[in-house]
């Protein structure tokens, strides 16, 4: 019976370490785990660490790959090591999860008792599952700089519009309720393609890459902010590399 119980904790633990990532890049089965090397995520589609969520800077926090899931994670996440059989079972650094899993050691948990917010959604996941998700620039109030980052509609929240630095990052840094704003086409200058999210005196400006991918938001959005909500079955727009 203890090793029945050990067996479903960790495959419990397993589906929370190694869930699939709905933008090509295959989650291994349990039974891979150290067993086939990993297909590393590449560092410039993530900007915060991958399991606590903290962003990455140059100094304090840097980024690592567990060699047994493939995920960047921080310094303090992947400060652990189990032996791996693709590498001869040699000891290699690996995140916490993978760790409670290859190795079915219990570590105590510091973070317990934080919830799951509204932006802890992961990028890669609900772009899968999404309205429209693709490219965007969210332009300053003076409509010249801006931040560039990935922006998500989901279909299982399309009210709402997810904002993330990378694509795969796990937590969003903002996001827009959609309902009840006008979606505003702005003319195009100096090969700017521009529209404005306007409600009251809020005002989001946004630039596409290209007039069809301008009209492409537009129009999602315009749905969303009437409160039109498409089912899967539906036709959704598909996400814009």
């Amino acid at each position: 019976q203890d090793a029945i119980d050990r067996k479903e904790k960790r495959s419990e633990t397993f589906k929370t370490a190694v869930h699939g990532l709905e933008t090509g890049i295959s989650a291994l089965k349990a039974e891979e785990l150290g067993r086939r090397a990993p297909q590393w995520v590449r560092d410039n589609l993530v900007t915060m660490c991958m399991r606590c969520k903290e962003p990455f800077n140059a100094l304090m926090r840097r980024r690592h790959h567990c060699r047994a899931c493939g995920y960047v994670v921080c310094a303090r996440c992947s400060d652990y090591k189990a032996e791996l059989q693709y590498d001869g079972n040699r000891l290699n650094r690996v995140c916490q999860e993978c760790y409670v899993f290859l190795t079915g050691h219990v570590v105590l948990e510091d973070r317990e008792g934080k919830h799951k917010g509204i932006l802890e959604k992961g990028a890669a996941e609900i772009s899968g599952r999404s309205l429209l998700c693709g490219s965007l620039q969210l332009l300053d109030k003076n409509g010249k700089g801006g931040t560039r980052g990935w922006f998500v509609i989901p279909q299982d929240d399309p009210l709402v519009l997810y904002i993330y630095a990378a694509p795969q990052d796990v937590r969003a840094h903002t996001s827009i309720p959609l309902l009840g704003y006008q979606v505003k086409d702005l003319p195009q200058s100096d090969s700017r393609h521009l529209f404005q999210l306007v409600q009251s005196r809020q005002v989001y400006t946004f630039m596409a890459d290209t007039e069809e991918l301008k009209q492409r938001w537009m129009r999602a959005m315009a749905r969303s902010a009437a409160g039109i909500t498409l089912s899967e079955e539906e036709d959704a727009d598909s996400c814009d590399e």
